[in-house]
């Protein structure tokens, strides 16, 4: 039971991730410029994770929520909004 409540709470926080992911880069580009690659990337690997966290239960739930969090920061520093602030900033 304790292993399907953990990985239900980690499917949970990867689906929020990704909803508030998507939610983000819709308001800040318009429809022709949203990067799908990159939202598909975030969900395969909210599902490899998840997969890993159900396929062995001595994986704790924190290592598996902070991986995914920290993936998901580095596959939103590569979208192109996020790249066109860098930009403003440095120069």
């Amino acid at each position: 039971m304790k292993k399907i409540l953990q990985t239900l709470l980690l499917a949970a926080f990867v689906l929020l991730t990704t909803v508030s992911f998507g939610y983000a880069e819709y308001m800040a580009t318009n429809a022709a410029n949203f990067p799908y690659f990159h939202l598909g990337c975030l969900i395969m690997g909210g599902l490899i994770i998840t997969s890993l966290k159900y396929r062995y239960p001595k994986m704790y739930l924190s290592e598996a929520i902070g991986s995914f969090a920290l993936y998901a920061i580095l596959v939103a520093i590569f979208t192109a909004p996020v790249i066109d602030a860098i930009k403003s900033m440095v120069s």
